[in-house]
C-alpha cells in the first residue's frame, strides 16, 4: 500500500516535470501527420499498430525534451514564483533520479524507433528521430543551449515541436511528400511559434534580468508581439488553404464548414495578441510602468489556453480529413 502510494506520487511528479499538458498537442501532431499520410490501402490492424507506436515515440521524445528543459532551467525557474510547482516537483523527485529516468526513456524510445524503422524499411524515421531528440537536448542544455541564442531558438523550437513530430507520423504511413501536406505543415510551423511567443513574453522580464537572449528579448516586447500576430495569421492562412484545396480536390467541398472552428479560434487568439501588442506599446511609452508590466504578465500567462484552442481546432479538421478518406 505504501509502495503503491509512493509510486503514484512519483508518477505525479514525473507528470509535472515532463509537462503532461503537452500530451494533447502531441496528439494533434500525430493526428495531422496521420490524416495527411494514411490511405485507404492501410489495413485497420496496421493502422492501430502504427498509430500506437508513433504516439509512443512522439510522447517519449516530448517528455525527454521537457525533462531536459526542467533540469537545465532549475536555477532560473527557482527565482520565478509562477514556476513554483515545477521547481517543487523537481526538488521532490531529485536530479539523480531524473537523469536515470531520462536514460531509460531514451533507450526505450531508441529501441521502439529502431524496430519501427526496420519493420517499415524507412531509415528516414530513425534519422528524423535522432535529429529531433538531439535538437531537443541542444535547445535547453549547455553547452549549446539554443534557447538563449536569439534566432537559433525559434528555428530549433519549430523543428522540435512542429516539423519533426508531424513528419514522423506522416512517413509512418506515406512514402511520398504531397505538396498540400507541405503547405499545411508550413502553416502549422508558423502557427506553433506564433502562439509560443506570448510564453516568451511572459518570461521576458526574467530572461532580460538574467541576460538570457531569447528572440523576444532581442526584439523587445513591441516587435515580438507584432511578430506573433504576423506568424499566427500567416500560419492559419496556409493551413486553412491546404485543407480547403484538399477537400475540394477530393470532391468533398461541404467539409470546408469544419474549418469554421479554426477561424473562430484564430481570430479570438489574435484579439488577445493585439491586446498584448497594445500593452507593450503602452509599456514602452510609460517608462516601464510597473502596473502595465503586471498586466502584460497576467495576460501572457493565459497563453497555454490559447495554444490549446488553436492546436485542437487544427486537430479537429485533421480528424475530419482522416474520416473522409475512409468513409466518404
Amino acid at each position: 500500500m505504501v509502495l503503491d502510494k509512493l509510486m503514484f506520487e512519483n508518477l505525479k511528479l514525473v507528470g509535472v516535470i515532463s509537462r503532461a499538458e503537452f500530451i494533447l498537442p502531441n496528439l494533434g501532431s500525430l493526428i495531422m501527420g496521420l490524416a495527411w499520410g494514411v490511405s485507404k490501402k492501410t489495413g485497420f490492424i496496421s493502422l492501430i499498430i502504427l498509430l500506437a507506436l508513433s504516439f509512443t515515440v512522439i510522447n517519449l521524445s516530448s517528455a525527454i525534451g521537457a525533462q531536459i528543459n526542467t533540469y537545465s532551467d532549475h536555477e532560473l525557474d527557482s527565482k520565478d514564483a509562477r514556476k513554483k510547482r515545477l521547481v517543487e516537483a523537481f526538488n521532490s523527485f531529485g536530479s539523480s533520479k531524473l537523469k536515470g529516468l531520462m536514460v531509460v526513456e531514451f533507450l526505450a524510445a531508441l529501441v521502439v524507433v529502431t524496430l519501427f524503422t526496420l519493420a517499415l524499411e524507412k531509415p528516414v524515421l530513425l534519422f528524423m528521430w535522432l535529429i529531433g531528440i538531439s535538437l531537443g537536448w541542444a535547445y535547453s542544455a549547455p553547452p549549446l543551449r539554443l534557447k538563449a541564442r536569439s534566432w537559433l531558438a525559434p528555428i530549433s523550437l519549430i523543428l522540435v515541436l512542429a516539423v519533426f513530430p508531424v513528419l514522423f507520423a506522416y512517413f509512418a504511413f506515406a512514402s511520398n511528400v504531397e505538396p498540400l501536406f507541405l503547405l499545411s505543415l508550413t502553416g502549422l510551423a508558423l502557427t506553433v511559434y506564433g502562439v509560443i511567443i506570448p510564453t516568451e513574453i511572459r518570461d521576458y522580464f526574467g530572461d532580460k534580468e538574467m541576460n538570457i537572449e531569447t528572440m523576444t528579448v532581442r526584439l523587445g516586447l513591441l516587435k515580438a508581439s507584432l511578430l506573433s500576430i504576423m506568424l499566427l495569421s500567416t500560419g492559419a492562412i496556409f493551413t486553412v488553404s491546404a485543407f480547403v484545396l484538399r477537400f475540394y480536390y477530393d470532391q468533398h467541398p461541404l467539409l470546408i464548414i469544419f474549418l469554421i472552428p479554426v477561424l473562430v479560434a484564430v481570430l479570438f487568439v489574435l484579439g488577445q495578441f493585439r491586446k498584448l501588442h497594445t500593452l507593450s506599446r503602452e509599456y514602452a511609452g510609460s517608462e516601464e510602468n510597473e502596473s502595465i508590466r503586471n498586466e502584460i504578465l497576467h495576460l501572457s500567462a493565459q497563453n497555454p489556453r490559447w495554444i490549446m484552442m488553436v492546436t485542437q481546432t487544427y486537430s479537429l479538421v485533421s480528424i475530419v480529413l482522416l474520416i473522409a478518406k475512409f468513409l466518404l
